[in-house]
């Protein structure tokens, strides 16, 4: 195998290919990023971990087609550092050469026989614009557990029905929910998968430029059904989850009783402030009066702090405490200069969205519920 590739493009490559590889892999082949040259001027690196498999060509000058498998991780740090210049890369024995410029690395190759044959690709489902995509996901997946020990809690449920798609995630304190407009292969599209959602987030950021983006779905919620995203030159299969996901959507309040609008950056701000004086664990308290939303942490002999800040009221005061980190979770995905926290009672959960005015409509688009925290009586 011998071929010539631009250093900016093979740098961009392999990094996509390897950006999922296991840094403890159970077999060592299984770290190795696939070369494959073809006489088409074509060059395809893969890489599979029989969990998520990642697929990616490019445009090279081949002078020798071939195939070859060297470590992931070290050609990407190779080719992000080479200097600005064409990148030949040509294999010697059991060794591949690579050189740019005046610098030249030698690596060791696996043997391709024996990596595993990647998946093949469902068939595309529909498309979603990009950015749209991108920005669902971070919103949903700040929710998703990170618990391995409750398996069916670290994956996103992805529901389709006809145009429209749900994104949803929980950790069972918080859950966020997403639904979007999407362009279905059929009217008739309708589908329910569970993702892992690391596998999702990383995806989606990988593919959030391109100006839309394919999802495949193969046999919906299957232990050994596959997921596909494709945008470009780029492809990604990843397999499901397996289980039942809970029947979480009840959490949300169908009534309030209470809502309030704060702004969202003053309200992070703020929060930010005041949890500086939260011990691990120990919630922010949050009394909203007519006008105003008072934020207060710590009692007694502790160190404590307060700040207030202006809020649009409606209903009787009330007063409810959360976990810091959580609600700032909530309110760094909202994507709104204005949030509107409802409440039935302290203790029960609270449903976080976002609007564009301070007097508009909430934008139900994105909801995040957040599960309040006891106050001592």
């Amino acid at each position: 195998m011998k071929f010539r590739v631009e250093r900016d493009v093979l740098a961009e490559a392999v990094t996509w290919a390897a950006r999922g590889l296991p840094t403890r892999p159970p077999v060592p082949v299984l770290a190795g990023v696939l070369l494959e040259a073809a006489t088409d001027g074509t060059l395809t690196l893969s890489a599979f971990d029989y969990e998520v498999s990642a697929r990616v060509s490019v445009a090279a000058e081949v002078d020798e087609a071939g195939t070859v498998l060297v470590s992931g991780r070290l050609l990407a740090d190779i080719s992000r550092n080479l200097p600005s210049k064409p990148v030949d890369v040509a294999t010697e024995g059991q060794k591949v050469q690579v050189t740019c410029g005046s610098s030249r690395f030698s690596l060791l190759t696996m043997p391709v026989d024996d990596y595993p044959t990647l998946p093949t690709m469902p068939e595309a489902t529909g498309t979603v614009p990009g950015d749209v995509f991108t920005l669902a996901v971070s919103q949903v997946t700040t929710a998703a557990g990170r618990d391995d020990t409750l398996p069916i809690l670290t994956g996103v449920r992805v529901e389709i029905d006809g145009s429209r798609m749900t994104l949803l995630a929980t950790d069972r304190y918080r859950l966020a929910m997403r639904t979007l407009d999407w362009n279905p292969g059929g009217s008739d599209a309708a589908a329910v998968a569970l993702v892992p959602a690391r596998t999702l987030a990383d995806t989606a950021k990988a593919l959030g430029a391109s100006a839309s983006v394919d999802l495949a779905l193969g046999r919906t919620g299957a232990g050994d059904g596959l997921v596909g995203f494709e945008a470009g030159s780029r492809r990604t299969t990843s397999r499901l989850l397996d289980g039942e996901y809970p029947k979480v959507t009840a959490i949300f309040p169908t009534t309030t009783d209470v809502s309030a609008v704060v702004e969202t950056a003053s309200l992070v701000e703020a929060v930010k402030r005041v949890a500086l004086v939260a011990e691990r664990n120990t919630p922010v308290r949050l009394r909203f009066t007519d006008g105003q939303l008072t934020i207060e942490a710590g009692q007694g002999d502790d160190a404590q702090a307060s700040e207030s800040i202006e809020a649009q009221l409606e209903g009787g005061e009330v007063e409810i405490a959360f976990n810091p980190q959580y609600l700032l979770d909530g309110l760094g995905a909202l994507h709104q200069p204005w949030a509107r926290l409802a409440f039935t009672q302290p203790t029960k959960p609270a449903l976080l969205t976002g609007q564009g005015e301070a007097d508009a409509e909430a934008d139900d688009s994105f909801q995040y519920v957040l599960m309040p925290v006891r106050l001592a009586s």
